[in-house]
């Protein structure tokens, strides 16, 4: 079941018995707990009906005792158990799970990890509850997440600016989600989420960041890119060297792949590549630019660097240095 689901269904006052929510990505799984949590009980019935538990902090089996008192004076009991990866003899759940109570509406947060799908428990909540799981997105996911999430709240974002974000608040959606909220603060609806406003409340320069690099190996602008990787120097903690290497590195592996396509339609070219079709051309380009071998090459120098980057036979190159002896390399 999604989560686009679940919250439906609970926004209709539709519940479910027990809510098992596992993963990597916490997102949904707080979406979720924090709606029961703040909306299924009156604040007057939360004193008598709402508990919050963690999970190292009780028992199988004191949990099934909790679940199955009935409510007070209301409709349902609310259980919500924060960090029920911590539960032990997890497994020992199915007693309840095949015989809940209805009144209760029992929410586990089983953060990053998933259950084992060949046990009892997981069988068992397919059949009598909700399990939801909730993967990590891939990185080049992200920007179309960016521009759904701003565009449910009646927000505009470009590609770019999507693609910049992406780039340097990574996959975590929580996080990201934080600071796109803080954004929409700023503007009123309907309004578009610019460079400039980025640049202004996020701290990510619109001129010097690792997509206006890409673009500049791209286009094989070689002072464009030593200007970016001076900035880069001048602030080291929010340009770190390890996520630089990896935006080239995904940069050539993908000119790399479309070399190998027989169909270079951008539509294909973009479902092939895992992008958006509005970045297809920027790998036509790069295609154009560097032959299948330079883009050998390029992944080489970029697999080397990250190595040098480590530490490892190399006592003395600053990051700065090594970036712009990378360019050096890919360019000529």
């Amino acid at each position: 079941m999604t989560h686009e689901k679940i919250l439906s269904d609970l926004k209709a006052k539709k519940f479910d018995s027990i809510y098992f929510l596992a993963g990597e990505e916490t997102f949904y799984m707080d979406l979720i707990s924090d709606y029961i949590e703040k909306n299924v009980l009156s604040e007057a019935d939360k004193g008598f009906n709402q508990t919050i538990l963690y999970g190292r902090d009780i028992e199988i089996g004191a949990l099934i005792s909790a679940a199955k008192q009935f409510p007070m004076m209301s409709d349902h009991t609310v259980i919500i158990v924060k960090e029920a990866q911590d539960l032990k003899k997890i497994e020992e759940l199915k007693s309840y799970v095949d015989q809940p109570l209805e009144s209760t509406l029992l929410v586990l947060c089983y953060r990053g990890k998933k259950l084992d799908k060949r046990k009892a428990l997981y069988k068992s909540l397919q059949k009598n509850g909700i399990y939801f799981e909730s993967n990590k997105l891939y990185e080049n996911k992200i920007p179309e997440w960016i521009k759904s999430f701003l565009r449910a709240k009646d927000y505009k974002i470009g590609n770019k600016s999507a693609a910049m974000l992406s780039d340097f608040l990574g996959n975590d959606l929580s996080k990201i989600a934080g600071e796109l909220e803080k954004l929409c603060i700023l503007v009123p609806k309907g309004s578009e989420i610019t460079d400039k406003l980025i640049e202004e409340n996020i701290g990510i320069s619109k001129d010097y960041n690792n997509f206006e690099l890409q673009n500049a190996v791209i286009h094989r602008d070689i002072l464009k890119a030593n200007r970016i990787i001076k900035y880069f120097e001048s602030n080291p903690k929010s340009n770190p060297i390890v996520v630089t290497l990896s935006v080239l590195y995904n940069l050539f592996s993908k000119v790399l792949i479309y070399h190998g396509l027989r169909d270079k339609n951008p539509q294909s070219v973009a479902k092939s590549l895992g992008v958006n079709p509005y970045f297809a051309k920027d790998y036509q380009k790069a295609a154009q630019i560097y032959t299948l071998k330079k883009a050998v090459n390029a992944l080489d120098v970029l697999r080397k660097a990250d190595v040098m980057s480590k530490g490892y036979k190399n006592p003395s190159t600053s990051h700065g240095d090594l970036l712009k002896e990378v360019i050096y390399k890919i360019c000529y």
